[in-house]
């Protein structure tokens, strides 16, 4: 089941633009294994959208999903930067530290910054 959590990408979020993001835990059902993933897209008009999104198909995959929080991303692939700020609403403000590290591993010649 632990392959489960190497099948998600840590990232995955819109090319281009300004969205909304959330920060999710996912761990194996019924296990400890767990990890970090960042969501954002144009798309969602709420945070909890991207969740609506993002829980079935974690569930489909033996995972459990919970919201750590949200914010926004700015993304400029030309620039190649990323902002992030912001806070949801509904889930409180995402520990954009975290966000940031996530981001950092994907985005390897990206100017990142947050707010």
């Amino acid at each position: 089941m632990a392959d489960a959590l190497s099948k998600v990408s840590d990232v995955d979020i819109d090319p281009e633009g300004k969205f909304k993001y959330i920060l999710v835990n996912i761990k194996v059902r019924g296990g400890t294994e767990q990890k970090v993933i960042v969501r954002g897209t144009k798309t969602a008009e709420y945070h909890n959208h991207i969740f609506e999104k993002v829980n079935p198909a974690m569930e489909a995959l033996g995972l459990e999903c919970s919201c750590l929080g949200g914010g926004k991303i700015e993304h400029n692939n030309t620039e190649k930067k990323l902002r992030v700020f912001g806070e949801s609403t509904g889930y409180g403000k995402a520990d954009h530290a975290v966000t940031v590290e996530k981001l950092k591993s994907v985005f390897k010649d990206y100017e990142i910054i947050m707010e």
